[in-house]
């Protein structure tokens, strides 16, 4: 398939004053949160709330500072969720991905809203019955 990346809008919605900012983010199903470079959370002025194990892909493991709240606005859509401080690009995982109800195209190499709820995300409140 290839690699997909999204643009994304990054804000600290504890200081409403501060402008966010527009990052071009690396976009992994295989990743589970959003991972940040220290660069963009000294920007957004972030503050580390833990920290967290990371496996990374070829399988180490570290210790990553772990901060937020950061809200992501992706065509029209936003969450609020925490970030790793880790690498030096943006990575929008599987977690905030879900959240906004966005998957992958393949044959675009793009994030879409998901077509079966192109206009309002969709959100799963209990388990399906098989």
């Amino acid at each position: 398939m290839g690699l997909a990346y999204a643009t994304l809008q990054l804000s600290n919605p504890r200081l409403p004053d501060l402008l966010p900012i527009t990052v071009r983010s690396l976009v992994d199903t295989g990743a589970l949160h959003l991972c940040v470079p220290s660069h963009v959370a000294l920007q957004l002025k972030l503050e580390e709330l833990q920290k967290r194990e990371v496996v990374t892909a070829d399988g180490k493991k570290m210790l990553c500072p772990y901060v937020g709240p950061v809200e992501i606005t992706y065509d029209g859509r936003s969450c609020y969720t925490g970030a790793v401080i880790l690498g030096d690009e943006v990575l929008l995982g599987a977690v905030p991905m879900e959240d906004m109800d966005l998957v992958v195209s393949p044959a675009k190499r793009s994030v879409i809203a998901n077509p079966e709820s192109p206009n309002i995300p969709l959100s799963v409140a209990k388990g399906v019955r098989w």
